[in-house]
């Protein structure tokens, strides 16, 4: 485990993670500090999502460890886990339906005790965060009913209402339009809790977070803030394409332009 844990929220140690003998997530190392945004960013298939998998324990690593403020999360129970991490993930199938209200209140069942919580103020819990992420006034549509971008604005109204200092999202802004995009990523920004997500959208991703891990066939590739990871050199080499980079003149973070090659 990592010796600066004074103020390392989530550690992950010489995590290894293999299917069917072909490694994916290879020997990763990295910290994420309390109260920081951290965008976990890489081409597709690069292991992002299937390394956020092993942190959440959907799949249990061949090697390496899990440390949330210094606690293994493989030694966690259910219910401890769920009071210390919230996670929304890319897959989102759900096979059986319920109303948007139910949905959201999933996230509070750590909190709940038979009997003896006032189903009231959980209740209001619930309210405020689908007020927050727009969705007042759906609380009694059906879940599958809602489009992509409706049930991803309500699966992160339940990892609010979770109410865990550390939130871990997978790509949290797919299939939203551009608009939501924003929303969302605003009220992650303004929460007071650690956010450690992956991130598509590089220009997003240079905007909200304070630190990016770059990913690469499995491996870390590199780690620093959006104006040192977010250079043409690095970009080019994990995802293929030329890039020029400005400056936001609103944010003051940078901005990538992609220079597509038109010859055809």
């Amino acid at each position: 485990m990592s010796d600066n844990t004074l103020n390392v929220k989530l550690n992950v140690s010489d995590l290894k993670y293999s299917i069917n003998s072909k490694v994916i997530v290879d020997g990763v190392s990295l910290d994420v500090e309390e109260g920081t945004f951290v965008g976990l960013v890489g081409p597709n298939g690069c292991g992002k999502s299937t390394l956020l998998k092993n942190i959440y324990r959907v799949y249990t690593p061949s090697r390496g460890a899990v440390y949330i403020d210094g606690k293994s999360v493989f030694e966690m129970t259910n219910k401890e886990s769920a009071l210390e991490m919230s996670v929304m993930q890319q897959e989102n199938n759900v096979e059986f339906d319920m109303n948007v209200f139910d949905m959201v209140m999933l996230g509070r069942f750590a909190h709940q005790k038979m009997f003896h919580n006032d189903m009231h103020a959980e209740g209001e819990i619930v309210r405020a965060a689908l007020r927050e992420v727009g969705m007042e006034g759906y609380e009694e549509r059906s879940f599958l009913s809602l489009s992509g971008g409706e049930k991803q604005r309500t699966l992160v109204a339940r990892a609010l209402v979770q109410q865990a200092q550390l939130i871990i999202l997978d790509e949290p802004t797919n299939h939203l339009d551009i608009g939501y995009q924003y929303q969302i990523m605003n009220i992650l920004k303004s929460q007071d809790v650690t956010v450690f997500s992956s991130v598509h959208d590089l220009n997003i991703a240079a905007c909200y977070c304070d630190k990016i891990i770059l990913m690469k066939k499995g491996r870390i590739y590199d780690v620093g803030t959006p104006e040192e990871m977010f250079v043409p050199s690095k970009i080019k080499d994990l995802f293929g394409v030329d890039t020029q980079i400005s400056i936001n003149s609103v944010t003051g973070k940078p901005n990538v332009i992609f220079m597509p090659d038109v010859r055809f």
